[in-house]
């Protein structure tokens, strides 16, 4: 897993930089009114290809695996992989705002998938794969093996058991050896020297300013991201329209950026995945004036061109990825962070807050982790990405605190993370404790159900020939069918007790009179996580298990059924 992964992030990364290496040149060759067409085009051809081949490939990609691994055992195609690079390359390629990661996590996870259905192993072993898959993407990529293995664990299994770290471990070194390998060196994307720092008591104070600031800063991200998705989704024109309209919103942005700020080798900093104006930012020589001066993003802009390469940037990923682009939402979240450490750096320095000999180079390099903690709700693999990104050991400690204090500021600020916020719109509720975990390894297939009545129920049918058929029937609730045999709703036991109260209108009484059409109905696929949230917001002894398809009713589902079947999972756990 570790190598096949290692090989195909390698070659995602190649043609992504080769891409957006040319798409640049070209941009920085053309005149001004031109710059928009390139993410458009980026865009058109993502929107046909997500459109036609596979609809999962559109927006940051994790939210679908974190449903594929919780909700439908594990399964992602493996054109589903293929589609978003290609997808993700003419996105990112072309100008759209995004990074990598999101891609490269989709595709090595429809790769473990594919192996897995391949070894036909079981469903918790599925999602192992999966995490490998994953992790060993996230290594590839960023060089950072240690993070690559604390996102899955972290964000997308929620489970650190040893049967799944260790296997998780393997396939993230592997991946790392193999694309160091390939590529012949070994080599930090961001590598920085912080020469001199130390990291002292006094800054204690600053630093957990800092994370509170990139918290809120976090927070607004994701809320922009997510405000972008919920309009684009009701916007005219279609899925192949929507991509193109976002891209030519963050072409205007470029257009304006431009304008405002003199041409800075012809593209707008925010474009692309950010990688050089985050080098810029996070360079130390860069606010001494030993560094570079054209196209760097800090310095002699100062704090308010960071802060507004930190909105636009914010704005320019809610854009693209909003109306449907495809791309990863770390290298932006990388990109605000830089930006607003660097910029909160550059007002304490203004304050004269800033110790002797300090620049805000390590307040850049802080907030960078910061915002990822704050969007991801992950601090340990925030901080270790900093630290493998940058191979700068410094920071450590304040980003440490920082990045705890910015992931509590913001969970109370919000309630999911920029990547399971749809995921509980659409029904799945994630948790991290070791039940939750072992719910979602249990599916409702494993749970045998109870048998229908004898007869099917109709909402015609006189109430007296359901009260017949209960010494037939072993339990007291009774799905009622249409004419075609499609579930629409259920006689529960206590509304037949209540009936029978009074005996004397019974022959006048109808089951459509008794018939509940609010419960929900249960899937075989479903995990008992959300099996037991059913049960709990509905209560009732029983749920009608039906056909996926054609909604047929199948059987009858037990609370207790379910709770012995969960204490089960969890002794053999």
């Amino acid at each position: 897993m570790g190598a096949l992964t290692a090989a195909g992030g390698v070659g995602f990364a190649k043609a992504l930089h080769a891409t957006e290496h040319e798409t640049f040149r070209w941009i920085s060759r053309s005149p001004l009114w031109l710059l928009p067409l390139f993410p458009v085009a980026g865009a058109l051809v993502t929107a046909m290809l997500v459109h036609f081949l596979a609809r999962d490939a559109a927006g940051h990609g994790v939210p679908q695996v974190i449903d594929a691994i919780h909700r439908r055992g594990g399964r992602i195609p493996l054109r589903v992989g293929m589609t978003k690079v290609v997808a993700s390359i003419a996105t990112v390629g072309s100008g759209g705002s995004a990074g990598a990661e999101g891609p490269i996590v989709q595709i090595g996870s429809s790769i473990g998938s594919v192996m897995g259905r391949a070894l036909r192993v079981g469903r918790a072993d599925m999602s192992t794969l999966l995490g490998c898959g994953a992790s060993a993407g996230i290594a590839s990529v960023f060089n950072a093996p240690i993070t690559g293995v604390f996102f899955v664990l972290e964000v997308l299994l929620r489970d650190f058991s040893l049967r799944t770290f260790t296997p998780i471990v393997i396939a993230s070194v592997v991946s790392v050896g193999v694309t160091q390998s390939m590529l012949g060196r070994d080599e930090a994307i961001f590598s920085v020297a912080l020469t001199g720092y130390t990291f002292t008591l006094a800054e204690i104070p600053s630093f957990i300013a800092l994370g509170i600031l990139c918290a809120l800063v976090g927070v607004l991200f994701t809320r922009l991201l997510h405000l972008a998705e919920d309009l684009f989704a009701r916007a005219p024109g279609g899925p192949i329209l929507r991509p193109v309209l976002g891209a030519l919103g963050l072409g205007m942005l470029g257009v304006a950026w431009v304008m405002a700020t003199g041409p800075v080798g012809g593209v707008p900093q925010f474009f692309g995945n950010g990688y050089a104006s985050i080098r810029s930012i996070v360079d130390p020589a860069t606010y001494t004036g030993l560094g570079p001066t054209a196209g760097a993003a800090a310095g002699a802009m100062g704090a308010l061109s960071l802060a507004s390469l930190c909105i636009l940037k914010a704005i320019g990923t809610s854009l693209t990825l909003g109306s449907g682009g495809s791309g990863g939402v770390f290298a932006p979240s990388l990109f605000i962070g830089a930006a607003a450490g660097a910029c909160f750096g550059e007002a304490l320095k203004a304050l004269g807050l800033i110790p002797h000999g300090v620049t805000p180079a390590s307040y850049a390099l802080v907030g960078m982790a910061c915002v990822v903690a704050g969007t991801t709700f992950a601090p340990l693999t925030a901080t270790l990405l900093l630290f493998e990104v940058t191979r700068e050991p410094r920071v450590l400690l304040p980003a440490m605190l920082a990045c705890v204090v910015a992931t509590v500021v913001a969970r109370q600020r919000m309630r999911d993370s920029i990547y399971t916020a749809k995921l509980r719109q659409s029904g799945l509720v994630l948790g991290g404790t070791r039940d939750l975990t072992v719910m979602r390894r249990v599916h409702l297939s494993s749970i045998r159900p109870m048998p229908l009545p004898p007869e099917p129920i109709y909402p015609s049918d006189p109430l007296s020939k359901v009260i017949d058929m209960l010494p037939a029937h072993r339990g007291a609730d009774f799905p009622v069918v249409d004419a075609s045999g499609r579930y629409i709703g259920m006689v529960t036991g206590e509304d037949v007790r209540t009936a029978l109260i009074d005996r004397e209108a019974i022959p006048l009484l109808l089951v459509a009179e008794l018939l509940r059409t609010d419960l929900p109905v249960l899937l075989p696929e479903e995990s008992l996580d959300t099996v037991i949230d059913k049960f709990a917001q509905h209560d009732v002894a029983c749920l009608c298990l039906v056909d996926g398809g054609s909604r047929a009713p199948r059987g009858l589902v037990a609370r207790a059924a379910v709770l012995k079947g969960y204490q089960q999972a969890l002794s053999e756990s």
